[in-house]
């Protein structure tokens, strides 16, 4: 049996919001360490991955390895009915054929209780190589955003060029060029507004803006982002949630 509390259920909210326009119907893996996700988009471009841990949740319980076979977008119809300062609480049996969300507010002592159907989908485990990367940029993640929507005005792809100097965002596209370049500083009172370069040699690749703008709704889960690139391997963006 599953059972996992979320003093907020924001976060899960969030944490749907941010992946929902890059996969459809996914495998929510649950185990005694949490609640993982990794599942590829249509285009076979971007690789999702996304672990709410066992601590995040109070209490937690999973006595067996289920996988619940959602589609993201009956989920968000159901967590919109949800506050973002109501307590969520998620049901499943060991063979579950749905998954039980209840909310709770206490301010109006009010409970909503709703049950999805779960599908059975064949979801083949890829993970996240390890990887030694040339370039690891860690910066605000609301600049990072605003970056990639601002040139996606101008361009369909970002080149990203790390060096010792800084990293370059820049693109060129019908209506003109545009660059936006941020060099490495530390902010000691908000640590999170810091920008921090570890390199052993200069990179530049260039990415779409497309998969860059949907990366970047997971803005709301953390202040800090962290890109990590290496040329001939895939750009790594992560998010670490504050839960």
């Amino acid at each position: 049996m599953l059972e996992a509390r979320l003093e907020q259920a924001s976060v899960l909210k969030k944490v749907v919001e941010a992946i929902k326009d890059l996969v459809q119907d996914c495998n929510f893996d649950c185990n005694d360490a949490g609640i993982a996700l990794q599942a590829m988009d249509n285009s076979h471009v971007a690789l999702v991955s996304m672990h709410l841990k066992s601590e995040g949740f109070s209490p937690y319980r999973c006595d067996r390895n289920i996988a619940l076979g959602i589609n993201l977008t009956s989920l968000t119809k159901v967590l919109r009915c949800a506050q973002n300062e109501d307590i969520l609480t998620l049901k499943a049996d060991d063979a579950p054929d749905s998954l039980n969300l209840v909310f709770e507010n206490s301010e109006n002592d009010r409970i909503s209780e709703y049950d999805i159907k779960l599908m059975d989908i064949d979801q083949e485990h890829l993970g996240i190589p390890d990887t030694e990367y040339a370039a690891t940029i860690s910066m605000p993640s609301a600049e990072f955003q605003r970056i990639c929507r601002d040139l996606m005005a101008l361009s369909e792809s970002v080149a990203i060029e790390a060096t010792k100097e800084g990293v370059k965002f820049s693109c060129t596209g019908d209506i003109g060029s545009g660059s936006v370049t941020l060099r490495q500083h530390n902010n000691i009172e908000k640590p999170e507004l810091s920008t921090k370069i570890e390199l052993t040699e200069p990179v530049a690749l260039t990415f779409s803006l497309k998969y860059l703008v949907n990366f970047c709704k997971a803005s709301s889960l953390s202040a800090n982002v962290t890109l990590s690139l290496s040329n001939e391997v895939p750009l790594l963006v992560e998010y670490v949630p504050f839960i």
